[in-house]
C-alpha cells in the first residue's frame, strides 16, 4: 500500500506530519519522531513576540536607559535566539532523513527577512510562515490585516529559494477569496488550514487571565475539512490540514476533502509519539476496507467541486435546516 504524498512539493512517505510544537524542539526528539514513521517534521516555531519579550526582559534586568545599551541587548538576544534555532536545523538535518521544515511565527515581515536566508543556508527543506493576525484592532480594516499576509510573503520570498508554506487562520470575511489571492502570488507551495490559537479564559476567583483548551479535540478537524473541501481544485497550492487530527478516520476524511497531508500535535501529546504508528495502521485498514491502494485514489473525492450537491459545505444555520425552525 502506497501512502506517499507531497508536502511543499517534496515527496514524503506518508501524510502524517508532526506539527510545530515542543514535540520537535530538539534533535533527540526529531530522531524519535523519524523512528516512529512520521512523514515530515515541522520544527517548533520561533516566535517574533517571544524575541521581543526577551529583549524587554533583558533590558529591564539590566536597568539601563542608554539607547546604545538597548541596541546591544536587542541584537544580542535576537542573535542568540536565531543561532540556537539554526543549530537545531543543522543538527536535525544530519540526524534524520525525513524532511525538516523550519517555522517562524510572524507578526511583521521586518524581523524575519534576513533570518529566512539563514534558515535556508542551515539546510531546512522548506519554511513554514505561521501568521497569527487576530483582527482585534478596531482601527484596522479587514484589508489591513490581509495585507499583512502579502507583505510577509513578498519580502521573505525574495530572500529564499526553498519552498514556503503558509499556516493561516480563519479570520477573514472573504476567506476563500483570500486563500485564492494568496495562491495567485505563486510564492506559496502549501497552505495549512488552520492555526490553533491560545484560548484565554477568566479565573473569577483570582481575577486573572488564564489559558484553556491547550489541546484540540477529535471534532475540531471539521473546520479545516470544510475549507479544504471548498478550496480543493480551485488553487494550485497544496492544502494541508491542521487541528483536530486524532484518528486514522479523521485523516481519511480530510484527504477525501482534498488535503495532501495532515499536521498532528495534540493527539501525540495526549498519547505518545508512537501514536503515529496507530494512526498509520488505522488509515491503512480503512484504505484496505475501501480498496484504495494509494492516497490519490481518494484525495478530493468528497470535495466541494466533486459533489453533485455541494451545498452541505455552505450551510451554516444548523437548527433552521435540521429542526425546521423559521
Amino acid at each position: 500500500m502506497d501512502l506517499s504524498t507531497n508536502y511543499n512539493g517534496i515527496k514524503i512517505k506518508n501524510p502524517i506530519i508532526v506539527g510545530s510544537s515542543g514535540l520537535s524542539n530538539t534533535v533527540e526528539k526529531n530522531i524519535n519522531i523519524e523512528k516512529n514513521n512520521a512523514g515530515a517534521i515541522v520544527l517548533k516555531s520561533l516566535f517574533e513576540e517571544q524575541i521581543v519579550n526577551d529583549i524587554k526582559k533583558e533590558y529591564t534586568y539590566a536597568n539601563n536607559t542608554y539607547t546604545e545599551a538597548f541596541d546591544y541587548i536587542k541584537n544580542y538576544v535576537k542573535e542568540a535566539s536565531i543561532s540556537n534555532y539554526l543549530k537545531i536545523i543543522e543538527d536535525s538535518k544530519k540526524a534524520v532523513n525525513i524532511p525538516i521544515i523550519a517555522s517562524i511565527n510572524c507578526v511583521t515581515a521586518d524581523v524575519w527577512t534576513d533570518f529566512a536566508k539563514k534558515i535556508e543556508d542551515a539546510g531546512a527543506d522548506a519554511l513554514e510562515l505561521n501568521i497569527s493576525n487576530i483582527p482585534t484592532d478596531v482601527l484596522k480594516t479587514g484589508n489591513d490585516y490581509e495585507k499583512g499576509y502579502f507583505d510577509i510573503i513578498e519580502k521573505i520570498s525574495r530572500k529564499i529559494n526553498i519552498p514556503i508554506s503558509l499556516k493561516m487562520n480563519y479570520y477573514s470575511a472573504g476567506l476563500s477569496n483570500l486563500i485564492q489571492k494568496i495562491d495567485w502570488t505563486n510564492k506559496i507551495k502549501s497552505i495549512i488550514l488552520f492555526n490553533r490559537f491560545y484560548s484565554p479564559d477568566i479565573d473569577i476567583d483570582n481575577l486573572k487571565i488564564i489559558s484553556t483548551n491547550s489541546f484540540s479535540t477529535g471534532t475540531e478537524y471539521l473546520m479545516p475539512l470544510r475549507w479544504i473541501a471548498v478550496m480543493y481544485g480551485k488553487i494550485n497550492s497544496e492544502l494541508i490540514a491542521s487541528t483536530g487530527v486524532h484518528s486514522g478516520e479523521s485523516i481519511m476524511k480530510l484527504i477525501f476533502a482534498g488535503a495532501n497531508a495532515v499536521q498532528v500535535v495534540s493527539a501525540l501529546y495526549k498519547n505518545d509519539i508512537s501514536y503515529i504508528n496507530t494512526l498509520l495502521e488505522e488509515l491503512k485498514n480503512l484504505m484496505k476496507k475501501k480498496n484504495y491502494n494509494k492516497i490519490n485514489d481518494f484525495k478530493g473525492k468528497m470535495s466541494y467541486s466533486a459533489l453533485d450537491d455541494p451545498s452541505s459545505f455552505e450551510r451554516i444555520q444548523f437548527m433552521k435546516y435540521y429542526g425546521g425552525i423559521s
